[in-house]
């Protein structure tokens, strides 16, 4: 079994994923979907959250070998991020949505020497809107972002475009094509549910149609 089938299996046990393909949920931005995530829960699951952060040790290192620091988006990167950084022996920052209102103002915590060769962890992928802001940021301050770790993308087009636009690479430790054939084969859905989710995947827009 590959890393990212034993990721989207546990994923599904553990209900960090739920798939509604007949009643779907409505993510913050409004789209309707048929499948809601909360990678937070991995944190409560110890033999999964090693996987997990095995995977990502193991995967950075094949990726991205020149790494010096890592770096966790807020909120829901810190853990994973910090994890990381301590089983690689690396430092470790975290990069806030946006500058603190007080203080020095500060938007990454921690210390990020100008030129330092970055990852930055995040949990979950949709548009990547929200990462590649934080790495924007990354850069800002001086990082060297060689590119962005996440435990699961939902594939959607429009992040390819982003990720593309902004010339960032992005590895995931699993993703949503992986997950929903687990899914058929474990019995989480059915054949139609199946068409719907792919549908999904293609076209989040006419997907119900």
């Amino acid at each position: 079994m590959t890393l990212a089938t034993q990721i989207a299996s546990d994923l599904l046990d553990i209900k960090a994923v739920y798939l509604k393909p007949s009643d779907p949920f409505t993510w913050a931005s409004g789209i309707k979907s048929p499948i809601y995530t909360d990678n937070r829960i991995t944190l409560s699951y110890p033999e999964t959250r090693t996987l997990i952060e095995n995977g990502f040790v193991d995967t950075i290192k094949e990726v991205f070998p020149e790494v010096e620091v890592i770096a966790g988006t807020a909120t829901a990167g810190i853990p994973h991020g910090a994890i990381i950084a301590d089983k690689m022996n690396l430092p470790f920052a975290y990069i806030r949505s946006k500058p603190k209102d007080h203080g020095a103002g500060n938007q990454i915590e921690g210390r990020v020497i100008k030129g330092q060769k970055m990852v930055v962890i995040e949990d979950l992928i949709s548009t990547g809107g929200s990462v590649l802001e934080a790495v924007a940021a990354a850069e800002k301050e001086g990082a060297q972002v060689l590119g962005v770790a996440a435990i699961f993308t939902y594939e959607l087009p429009k992040a390819t475009e982003n990720f593309d636009k902004a010339g960032v690479k992005l590895v995931t430790l699993s993703n949503y094509s992986e997950l929903i054939k687990v899914a058929k084969v474990q019995g989480y859905i059915d054949a139609d549910g199946l068409t719907l989710l792919k549908k999904f995947k293609a076209n989040q827009e006419t997907w119900q149609e």
